[in-house]
């Protein structure tokens, strides 16, 4: 994702910075594409990566609201849990 941060990126570039294996990226590119944090494009026989602006947004906004909040002791449940 650091690496998208300044733009679309063609995955030969990401492979060759990662010095990783084509069959390792594709794999987390899958995997940051089915959880819609990036989009592809291809362009021949190349693939090209760019941040899913709106998916990230949601995900930081996400974030923000499930901090804890200043000043709140969490309740302290005694015994078991769920019993």
């Amino acid at each position: 994702m650091e690496m998208l941060r300044d733009g679309e990126r063609c995955v030969c570039e990401l492979q060759d910075e990662l010095d990783a294996a084509q069959s390792r990226l594709s794999f987390h590119l899958r995997v940051l594409k089915d959880a819609g944090l990036v989009a592809d494009r291809k362009e021949g026989r190349w693939s090209y990566y760019t941040i899913a602006p709106d998916a990230v947004a949601e995900v930081h906004a996400m974030s923000v609201a499930l901090e804890p909040r200043r000043g709140v002791v969490p309740i302290l449940r005694r015994g078991r849990c769920c019993g």
